[in-house]
């Protein structure tokens, strides 16, 4: 897909990724389709660290796709840094297509050439295309995740 931009998204894109989100079987039950406050300031969070990066997926002007990339320092692995991708998200009318193995690669890549350990990812256990998606990148289910709500 040479024609498919990767780039971080820009405060104008917020409104495009939110909808990327929500356009999403479990995204429409906890995400909202208009911009307000809350993502306001968790946009703002996002682009003022410098360990964490919303990419978007740009194809001739329209944003087709995201994932966010977290860097997260570790004393284990000898010290090592791991990246944390979260929110992979392919437009629906683009999906089947190959952008998300292409978008996933170049995430990969992206932390090969920081020196990360390790890419890890969560993904609802529900998810099983997503699941059967990640292992044909070379994810392997090696742990059991765990959450709180709070």
């Amino acid at each position: 897909m040479s024609d498919v931009i990767y780039r971080e998204a820009v405060r104008a894109d917020l409104p495009a990724v939110i909808a990327l989100l929500a356009d999403d079987v479990l995204g429409k039950a906890r995400d909202f389709t208009e911009v307000d406050e809350a993502y306001e300031r968790a946009f703002a969070a996002i682009d003022a660290d410098p360990r964490n990066q919303l990419i978007v997926a740009e194809q001739a002007g329209d944003l087709v796709g995201c994932l966010q990339i977290t860097y997260i320092p570790g004393l284990g692995r000898h010290g090592s840094e791991r990246s944390l991708i979260e929110s992979v998200r392919v437009r629906s009318d683009r999906r089947g297509q190959g952008l998300g193995r292409d978008l996933m690669t170049w995430a990969v890549d992206q932390a090969r050439q920081r020196g990360c350990a390790l890419v890890q990812l969560t993904t609802d256990k529900t998810r099983q295309d997503a699941h059967r998606f990640y292992v044909s990148l070379g994810f392997v289910a090696s742990h059991e995740g765990m959450k709180l709500p709070l």
